[in-house]
């Protein structure tokens, strides 16, 4: 199991990146990250550095 490590405004996430299942531009230069079964994260970064992060997990 993979682990990613996401950052929020609030705190970190620490989530399992087969979980992922979109990404989606939020506002103020956030992004919602969808799970599966589950509700969207707002964390922060752009659509294009999230998605990298997951990639390099």
């Amino acid at each position: 199991m993979k682990f990613v490590k996401l950052h929020s405004r609030g705190g970190d996430y620490l989530v399992v990146a087969s979980n992922i299942a979109w990404l989606r531009t939020g506002e103020n230069g956030q992004t919602l990250v969808g799970m599966v079964g589950s509700s969207p994260l707002l964390v922060t970064g752009k659509i294009e550095e999230v998605a990298q992060m997951v990639l390099d997990s």
